[in-house]
């Protein structure tokens, strides 16, 4: 589960606009994307790679990085689990810790932390899905999709 830390004091310049509404799609794939963005913004990769740590230190951010089409590349699923609540942000904190999840949430249901996996192969994600029923005692359930159905989440922010 990410939960969004919300602040009242981040003010958002240019740069943090721009990288917020503009690479919403088009990450370049190049061996240097964040320099590749700053020149199309006119700044630096530096000022780039600190916007982009503070914005995600903000909650505004939770993730920069590629999307790929489910089983493109490698494997992955989505995972769901009943926690008991008292245990929710505990087990949220272990789901959390391994690479393979890309993010995971609350629902109010009886089954109440989903997440998503990935790995190389099925296999690895079998272990990762193993392992993460096994450390915290309580039963992973993967959710695989069977049919793609491809939702642009991507919009154009309006600034007031």
């Amino acid at each position: 589960m990410h939960r969004t830390r919300h602040t009242e004091t981040l003010e958002l310049g240019t740069l943090e606009r721009q990288l917020l509404n503009d690479f919403q799609h088009h990450l370049p794939l190049t061996p240097t994307p964040y320099a590749d963005i700053a020149a199309k913004l006119g700044t630096s990769e530096e000022a780039v790679l600190a916007a982009l740590h503070e914005l995600q230190g903000a909650g505004a951010v939770s993730r920069v990085g590629a999307v790929f089409r489910t089983h493109r590349v490698g494997a992955s699923t989505l995972a769901a689990m009943a926690v008991p609540p008292e245990r929710l942000e505990e087990v949220a904190a272990l789901v959390s810790g391994y690479d393979a999840v890309n993010h995971n949430y609350e629902r109010e249901h009886r089954i109440n932390l989903w997440f998503v996996a990935t790995a190389a192969d099925e296999k690895q994600l079998t272990q990762v899905l193993d392992d993460i029923e096994q450390r915290s005692g309580i039963a992973v359930m993967a959710l695989p999709m069977l049919e793609d159905f491809h939702i642009d989440l991507g919009f154009e922010l309006k600034w007031t």
